[in-house]
């Protein structure tokens, strides 16, 4: 259960929680196995009824199955704010690259390292927090937002799950309030870690606040060094409305799966994306969260496939295709936006942004994501998709 105690260090109030379409979240576990690991997400729309909801009591679920989150045909986009809250203090294997290059792009894997929470707000009563940048195009109107976190509660220390579900969050130039997860908040532990991720609507915070830098503290995370390691962040997913846009269909999912051991079909997660109406020509983006991905451990990738049969393989600059999941914050293989602090290697924690307009060349009604995962495997937590919609 999340606990609803909230210290009168705190400056302010809860923000209010509202979903469109509640349903169970949760938890899965690491995954130690073979390269060739696999998972697939294939996206197929039931969209769903647009009458908010009350929250539900906290659950917990061993997994949760990929379904639509939010879904809107509009002149306008998507946009995202995101970043890490803990990295590296120490290296403790012999042939770790020092953490100041690993800061700076360099392969290393969490397990290497010492992790310590960052923290930038200089705030004597949060032990981790990190901002990043919200650009929210001026004119438009924001029409829905959704604050993702989670992270690893087992590494050189055990972090209660109780406090999964609630994070501070703070608007540009504005004082913390603490959010809570209106989701069911999962973990489920195994011999190597505990992971989670929780989410919450924050559609009405973000509309006061607008663009800017927005921190996120408290985020329960454990550090020091295990075989497992320490990841761990935040995204912040905006739906907007501007006039001048393009009229395109924004298409949010979440949920929490393991890409499962083995390879083959039979080890293939499967959910599934429809009704995009994409013509010929049209112009797209897909980005997706992901946790405890290794930079330099090969072996992950990611490939769409549209209904006319074309399938691209997803990959950039900062993104090879056999190292889709390194973690990164990237939009098409750039950084977009200010982070405090802005590490290239993110040691675990992946939120990136791919150009999805080649696998749009022929229109698309349907699309299917394919992923597969490095030797440790991963976490999949958020995929949003923007397409030109047909006029």
């Amino acid at each position: 259960m999340i606990s609803s105690l909230i210290s009168d260090k705190v400056h302010s109030c809860f923000v209010p929680l509202i979903e469109n379409g509640d349903r169970v979240m949760g938890s899965s576990r690491r995954i130690l196995g073979t390269l060739g690991l696999l998972s697939c997400l294939t996206l197929s729309a039931h969209l769903p009824a647009a009458d908010a909801a009350a929250p539900p009591a906290v659950r917990e679920s061993p997994r949760i199955p990929f379904t639509q989150r939010y879904q809107a045909v509009q002149h306008g986009g998507l946009v995202r704010a995101s970043n890490s809250s803990i990295g590296c203090r120490s290296a403790v294997s012999a042939q770790a690259e020092p953490c100041a290059e690993v800061n700076k792009g360099a392969a290393g894997v969490n397990s290497d390292y010492e992790m310590f929470y960052d923290e930038v707000d200089k705030d004597p009563d949060t032990y981790n927090s990190t901002r990043a940048e919200l650009r929210v195009p001026h004119g438009a109107k924001v029409s829905y937002a959704r604050l993702y976190w989670g992270g690893n509660l087992r590494v050189g220390e055990q972090k209660p799950p109780e406090d999964n579900g609630r994070v501070l969050v703070a608007e540009p130039g504005g004082a913390y309030k603490a959010v809570l997860a209106d989701t069911v908040v999962g973990h489920h532990d195994d011999a190597g870690s505990d992971a989670y991720q929780a989410s919450a609507d924050v559609t009405p915070l973000v509309r006061k606040g607008g663009a800017g830098m927005w921190t996120v503290a408290q985020l329960n995370i454990a550090m020091g060094n295990s075989e497992a390691g320490a990841w761990g962040g935040w995204t912040l997913v905006v739906a907007y409305e501007h006039p001048q846009e393009p009229l395109r269909r924004i298409s949010l999912w979440d949920g929490f799966e393991s890409l499962a051991a083995g390879a083959g079909e039979a080890a293939a997660e499967t959910v599934e994306i429809a009704g995009l109406n994409a013509p010929a020509g049209a112009s797209g983006r897909a980005g997706f969260v992901a946790y405890d991905g290794d930079r330099g451990t090969l072996g992950d990738s990611l490939t769409v496939t549209a209904d006319s049969g074309r399938r691209i393989s997803i990959s950039d600059a900062e993104n090879p295709f056999n190292d889709v999941m390194n973690s990164t914050i990237t939009e098409f293989g750039r950084p977009s936006f200010v982070r405090q602090p802005e590490h290239m290697n993110n040691l675990g924690y992946d939120a990136d942004v791919f150009d999805l307009s080649p696998a749009l060349s022929g229109g698309a009604h349907n699309l299917n994501f394919k992923f597969t995962g490095e030797s440790q495997g991963q976490f999949l937590g958020v995929l949003f998709v923007q397409t030109d919609a047909r006029r």
